[in-house]
């Protein structure tokens, strides 16, 4: 296939060299080619992918099988696996393999998994497989209803493999019949349709797998019902499996464990028998009539599903919250999500159902505003929580939809939140997340300000639509209500879509006070 960069251009100009001038070099000694084995592979490494590698076979004689000592395969929109295949059949070609990385285009299966099984006996590392599919690059989107239907891949038995991902775009898996994934300690397979008679769980479990330590599904089909007996596994992750009925997990040293919009509308039935548990994130339908999360005694984490603030008052949700939260008299640190629907139109106030939350230390409010006033509803989360330590907030906005709120909307009820007393005496930090400076979010900042008496510091990271000129403006509102003995930090991307911040200068700050 051909490619572009660097390993191109080289190959491009020294190919004009004579052969005498390229073994011994224009000025009679080819220093670079003098070099030992293992470091003309680092210099290969450097490559982005094994095709550009393998192109320096016609630098000299001496680079004529370099490439094939090299313990990473990099294959970078590979358009036929059968080519790969030749490349892990090159003869001479020295086992083992620390790592295959292989991302192909949407193509058909049976090219897609020839190489598989050659795989399988050379490596001794990580395998990760991505098929691009177009439109559906993002695992967070839904996956298509004709999930599963291009055909299916069969895996072969990787006896040496230590880590495996493979995220198919929507095509069939079948699991190996037999064998022992003997080394394997981590796999994720992603957008997979599971198909053939062996179940996951058997797979998984560990007879088959029993140095697995983390397990990750997410946007898969065919996983209808999971039982796993495992005494290696530390972390299961488990996110939108259409058509899952039933969580069964006997694990003695599971330490995490993830749930994420499994059971959709079916009735939840799980058993989780986890002794050491100390992280749950169950965001997902939870009946104790039908789950059964055993001993939790160690648990120091838990993250819930959302809370809509207005709705019916029959929602679901709401009912699955109250039920999983009463569970609990202490968790260490608390994470639950409050909702706004884009239109709450004349919907009910609801947080007045939350009459409880367990004993917390450390609590993460995660906010879908949408443009609404938040104050109320967060008002009512913190008056439940007075003695927390640390505060974490972050506010979220549906991209691309405009907020319905205006003024007299009813997201302001209760109205006289702001004259009630909060005093959180035991506050020391406070991280808030996604600000766009809008008069809600000040005035719970001001109100927040007067509630923690005692606040040490507090970590401001606004929007990446914020401006530096809008984040200056804001800083100043700040200034003029915060306290002197609360060190404020102020953070903000410095290009619009990246994940990275940097504190603003310090002469930003210094203009606010």
């Amino acid at each position: 296939m051909a490619q572009s960069g660097a390993g191109g251009g080289i190959a491009a100009k020294r190919g004009k060299l004579s052969s005498s001038d390229a073994d011994a070099g224009v000025d009679g000694e080819d220093r670079l080619s003098a070099l030992p084995d293992e470091v003309l592979v680092l210099i290969l490494l450097r490559l982005r992918t094994t095709t550009e590698a393998a192109r320096t076979s016609v630098l000299a004689r001496r680079w004529r099988r370099v490439w094939l000592l090299l313990p990473e395969l990099r294959f970078h929109l590979a358009p036929d696996g059968h080519r790969i295949r030749k490349v892990l059949l090159a003869p001479d070609a020295p086992p083992p393999l620390h790592r295959i990385s292989v991302v192909t285009e949407d193509s058909a299966p049976d090219s897609l998994g020839a190489w598989l099984p050659d795989a399988a006996r050379r490596l001794s590392g990580a395998l990760v497989y991505h098929r691009i599919v177009p439109g559906v690059e993002d695992l967070a989107s839904p996956m298509p209803d004709e999930a599963g239907e291009g055909g299916t891949i069969q895996l072969p038995c990787f006896e040496k493999a230590t880590r495996i991902e493979i995220n198919l775009g929507l095509l069939g898996l079948d699991l190996p019949l037999a064998g022992t994934f003997a080394q394997l300690t981590e796999l994720a397979l992603y957008r997979v349709h599971l198909r053939g008679p062996i179940e996951l769980g058997d797979f998984v479990s560990s007879p088959r797998s029993p140095r697995l330590q983390k397990l990750r599904i997410r946007d898969a089909r065919g996983v209808d019902k999971l039982t796993i007996h495992s005494e290696s596994l530390l972390e299961v992750d488990l996110r939108r499996l259409k058509g899952f009925q039933r969580l069964s997990i006997s694990a003695s040293a599971l330490n995490e464990l993830n749930l994420l919009k499994c059971f959709g509308k079916n009735q939840p039935v799980a058993f989780i028998c986890a002794p050491q548990l100390e992280s749950l994130a169950w965001t997902d339908s939870y009946d104790p009539s039908s789950v059964d999360l055993g001993n939790l005694g160690q648990l120091q984490v838990l993250r819930t599903n959302g809370f809509f603030v207005f709705s019916k008052p029959d929602c679901r949700y709401n009912r699955d919250f109250l039920r999983l939260l009463q569970q609990f008299r202490f968790i260490r640190s608390l994470g639950i999500l409050l909702f706004y629907q884009r239109d709450i139109g004349n919907f009910p106030y609801l947080m007045e159902d939350i009459t409880m939350l367990p004993l917390t230390e450390f609590l993460t409010v995660e906010v879908v505003n949408n443009g609404h006033n938040f104050g109320p509803s967060s008002f009512h989360i913190l008056r439940l929580c007075t003695g927390i330590r640390r505060l974490s907030m972050k506010l979220h906005i549906i991209r691309g939809l405009k907020s319905a709120c205006h003024p007299g909307c009813i997201c302001d009820q209760p109205a006289n939140w702001k004259a009630q007393e909060l005093s959180l005496n035991r506050l020391r930090k406070v991280e808030l997340a996604g600000l766009e400076g809008t008069e809600h979010e000040v005035v719970f900042l001001e109100q927040l300000f007067s509630w923690a008496t005692v606040l040490k510091k507090m970590e401001i990271t606004f929007d990446y639509s914020v401006s530096k000129s809008k984040a200056r403006e804001l800083l100043r509102t700040l200034a003029s209500f915060s306290r002197p003995e609360t060190l404020v930090e102020f953070y903000m991307y410095h290009d619009a879509g990246k994940k990275s911040v940097f504190l603003l200068a310090p002469e930003d700050q210094e203009d606010t006070q």
